[in-house]
């Protein structure tokens, strides 16, 4: 039987040849001599008591990479759950933001493809809960040779509800491989998670006009407290991005946010596309791996490119992900972030609609 391949939108050289490859892994030794990885995300202690008990309100916590773990209409959401302590030999530079056995049960997993930085097995396996796999076209049947049962595939713009809560599976610019043999044998792509009928629920602040509202986040204890602190004026020290970290102010978004996980992917027009069928609040956007840009520019976007992604989505808030975990590439955590605040200085976007996340924070998107 011949293995079905997948492709994107528009045709593209992927840079996968041998001879790019060998010539990137040339320049790397030269480049990685240079860098300098001493800022590191910081982390904060995570509120686990209010995620273990909260089924009501929105909420978003970034673990790290491309994992978040969402509060949304009741459910807990995990995206690309990814624990791994190293990826091909370099070790995490950050760990993650909550703990794996403090994660709470989770009721649904949104896999963006199968590169190993998106997809862990040992990760899915230790997640508790229900666990109910929403995965590219393709990737099922991996799965469930790993022994996953609750499997649901989707290709580009397919949805499914589940509890009320409605997934649609959108394109992205990337391509999928695990080993030699299974290059684009399943697909890539992100998803919306939104409400049905009404999509976007009543806003409690919104980022232009007049100065959003906030909700004020402090750590669980004293000794929490005192933690994060010292963690945010050596932050603060590095990147302003992270100034404040220890009693931070996140604005208001909705009682039911449409949010928008990009997964991975290079720029491409498909941006504009999914920004004209939802109405985006909050968009997760990839802004590391992008280095050298001859080489990764067909899969993985700039931090300028993901600011135009974010124009093209008209969303309304934009937090960063894909940077800080792992050295994938040969841009720094701090390169990421500061051509990041260059570009939105440039565009003239204001602070609050880019929300930099420390790991292990929750970000209350409502303020009931």
């Amino acid at each position: 039987m011949r293995l079905k391949r997948f492709a994107n939108i528009d045709p593209i050289e992927q840079h996968t040849s041998l001879k790019q490859f060998k010539r990137w892994r040339q320049e790397r030794i030269r480049r990685l001599r240079m860098k300098d990885y001493s800022f590191t995300v910081p982390n904060v202690e995570p509120d686990i008591a209010y995620l273990e008990d909260n089924r009501k309100w929105p909420s978003l916590t970034w673990v790290g990479h491309s994992t978040f773990f969402i509060q949304l209409g009741g459910l807990n959401i995990m995206t690309d759950p990814v624990w791994s302590t190293q990826m091909a030999f370099q070790k995490r530079l950050s760990p993650p933001g909550i703990p794996i056995d403090d994660v709470p049960p989770v009721d649904v997993v949104l896999i963006s493809h199968s590169h190993y930085d998106h997809l862990n097995i040992n990760s899915l396996r230790r997640l508790i809960g229900g666990r109910q796999l929403l995965v590219p076209a393709g990737l099922g049947a991996k799965l469930r040779k790993k022994g996953f049962i609750r499997v649901h595939e989707l290709h580009w713009w397919e949805s499914v509800m589940i509890s009320g809560v409605k997934f649609t599976f959108v394109p992205s610019q990337h391509s999928t491989r695990r080993s030699p043999w299974d290059t684009n044998s399943s697909h890539w792509g992100g998803f919306v998670i939104e409400r049905p009928a009404s999509r976007s629920g009543k806003l409690a602040s919104r980022p232009a006009g007049s100065e959003a509202s906030t909700v004020k986040v402090s750590s669980v204890n004293a000794e929490a407290r005192a933690e994060t602190a010292s963690a945010a004026e050596e932050a603060e020290r590095l990147h302003p991005f992270f100034s404040g970290a220890a009693e931070l102010e996140r604005p208001l978004v909705a009682d039911f946010p449409t949010i928008y996980f990009a997964g991975d992917s290079g720029y491409f027009q498909g941006f504009k596309e999914i920004g004209k069928r939802f109405p985006i609040d909050v968009a997760l956007l990839p802004i590391g791996a992008y280095e050298p840009e001859w080489f990764m520019a067909p899969q993985h976007i700039t931090p300028e490119q993901a600011l135009q992604a974010f124009d093209d989505l008209s969303a309304k808030w934009f937090v960063p992900m894909h940077f800080g975990a792992f050295k994938l590439a040969d841009d720094t955590p701090r390169e990421a972030l500061d051509r990041l605040e260059a570009e939105r200085r440039s565009r003239s976007i204001p602070d609050e609609r880019i929300v930099i996340l420390p790991l292990g924070e929750t970000w209350r998107l409502s303020g009931k």
